[in-house]
């Protein structure tokens, strides 16, 4: 079962079988903190009165509906959030940084050769690891924390544990309500979503992605004609159905 709550210490756990989310307050500096989390399904931070997230943006009403934005390590990432800094949000809008990083069950060797599954090694060795992975993460985001910063927006952070970055993502998206999302794509991504042929995030969460949430394809710092998105994710679809006719046809005896 998905349980979701926000405290007034503005910070969210959200969990379900297969990701693990977690959601930092407002960055209006450039430090990141984390939360962890072990085996509870839900994480109490203080004893203070409880919000849902619905409730918590009714009560913001007047704001401006936040953008989401699907950052990595790629630099498609950094142009997908600056084209949106340049022409998706104002000094209003609340901004989300999704990243989704995979789940660790592999360390690296004590003896120093290749991996080895972190339960073969001591508690102190995985929580050196993960501490490391953790200053990585931190250090990744930070580059575009400033970005934003320096466009005097406010953003936010939500790290998704989770090995399936299209699916957390798509699962993301009802849980906040997400109406906004922007990712960004290069050439080759685009060539093959294009073609019909791709299996990339954007082509997953174009496909599966409600119709109440605009996704938007950013390529090079521009925006991917969204007729051409739309007719691919439709193509899919139809094929899908295509497939599923013929199927259909092949159980018929005569």
């Amino acid at each position: 079962m998905l349980t979701e709550t926000l405290h007034h210490s503005d910070e969210v756990v959200t969990m379900d079988n297969s990701h693990h989310y977690y959601s930092q307050g407002s960055a209006t500096t450039t430090t990141v903190s984390e939360i962890e989390e072990e085996c509870s399904t839900q994480l109490h931070l203080d004893d203070g009165p409880m919000t849902t997230i619905s409730e918590e943006k009714e009560k913001e009403g007047e704001e401006e509906e936040p953008v989401y934005v699907a950052v990595g390590k790629s630099q498609t990432s950094m142009e997908a959030l600056s084209w949106t800094l340049n022409n998706l949000v104002t000094p209003s809008t609340t901004l989300y940084l999704v990243h989704v990083f995979p789940e660790i069950k592999h360390i690296p060797n004590p003896l120093g050769v290749g991996m080895v599954p972190k339960d073969q090694v001591s508690t102190e060795q995985v929580e050196s690891y993960m501490a490391q992975e953790r200053g990585k993460r931190r250090e990744l985001l930070h580059k575009f924390i400033q970005l934003c910063s320096a466009s005097k927006v406010k953003v936010d952070t939500i790290l998704i544990e989770s090995d399936l970055i299209a699916k957390a993502i798509i699962d993301l998206i009802p849980i906040l309500q997400i109406r906004k999302l922007v990712i960004g794509t290069n050439k080759s991504q685009l060539r093959k979503l294009r073609s019909k042929k791709g299996n990339s995030m954007a082509d997953q969460i174009l496909q599966n992605a409600p119709e109440s949430c605009k996704v938007r394809i950013i390529c090079e710092g521009e925006e991917v004609n969204q007729q051409t998105a739309n007719d691919t994710s439709m193509s899919h679809k139809e094929e899908d159905q295509k497939n599923d006719w013929f199927s259909s046809l092949s159980c018929i005896c005569f």
